[in-house]
């Protein structure tokens, strides 16, 4: 009779767990119904969504996991007790973790997608959109290497000016012209450790830095980029003024980037923009 009941409440609980799964679909399907053509929205729907059957998951693990276990006949138990036992091997167990592992990292990427809707590299990325969009410009993505402001630069060059310059020519281009113009640049530059203004050996080392390595450039390189080609260069950010302006007075349309202080946990980054097509006025 205990294995007749366990049997029993074993179909009774898949009965319910089916009859759980069909009503979050019809949910679900009922949710994307309701945002079909609002973008903004059907974000909020697929997060909430994710989380939904997230949750729904969860809870049937436990409720087959509190589930007791079938309890043996009393004739079956004895001195051969131990051979009655399913025995689980170990390549079995490690890829029954590996199983599991993966179970709770989809649940993280879930819950993360959920916390990332009002994150503040999502908002961000949202205000420099819409801020370019009143200009009729989308984000052009750059790599994250060091070199995304040069990067970006080299873009805005090639599409608004149809000139090509090679990264590195351009960051010795800036080394050279900060270390010309010492006057100009020193007084906004200092130690990190110390907070001092640099010395001049530190301020060669800064220079030579620039042109060597993958050092992140910021607005005194920005300000040097625009001298060394003449051309203005208008910087679009999420928070305080809408845009920050370098080298108006050169003549010529403005190279347009994207400042982003939340994209990349490794730092600040920057984009360079293009023009929106119509599907995108769309979508924005």
């Amino acid at each position: 009779m205990t294995d007749n009941n366990e049997d029993d409440e074993t179909i009774l609980l898949e009965q319910k767990h089916k009859k759980e799964k069909k009503e979050l679909q019809a949910q679900i399907q009922a949710l994307k119904k309701a945002a079909k053509n609002d973008k903004t929205k059907k974000k909020e729907i697929n997060a909430e969504i994710a989380k939904l059957e997230s949750d729904l998951e969860e809870r049937h693990k436990k409720e087959i996991e509190s589930k007791p276990d079938v309890a043996m006949p009393e004739e079956a138990q004895g001195i051969n007790k131990e051979n009655t036992k399913t025995k689980i091997s170990k390549a079995q167990k490690r890829r029954d973790k590996k199983i599991q592992q993966e179970k709770d990292r989809e649940k993280e990427i879930k819950i993360q997608e959920i916390n990332n809707i009002n994150g503040p590299r999502n908002t961000e990325n949202q205000a420099i959109s819409k801020r370019l969009k009143d200009r009729n410009l989308k984000i052009y993505s750059i790599p994250s290497d060091g070199d995304c402001l040069y990067k970006a630069v080299a873009h805005q060059l090639e599409i608004k000016y149809n000139k090509k310059i090679n990264v590195d020519d351009l960051r010795n281009n800036v080394s050279i012209y900060i270390l010309e113009h010492k006057e100009e640049f020193m007084p906004f530059l200092s130690n990190t450790d110390t907070y001092e203004m640099l010395t001049d050996t530190e301020f060669e080392e800064y220079c030579n830095k620039i042109k060597s390595t993958k050092t992140w450039g910021g607005q005194l390189e920005i300000r040097a980029i625009s001298n060394c080609l003449s051309c203005p260069i208008t910087v679009i950010q999420a928070t305080g003024p809408e845009a920050i302006e370098q080298g108006t007075e050169f003549p010529g349309p403005p190279l347009i980037i994207s400042y982003h202080r939340h994209m990349y946990s490794l730092g600040e980054h920057y984009n360079s923009t293009q023009i929106l097509n119509e599907d995108d006025k769309s979508k924005v």
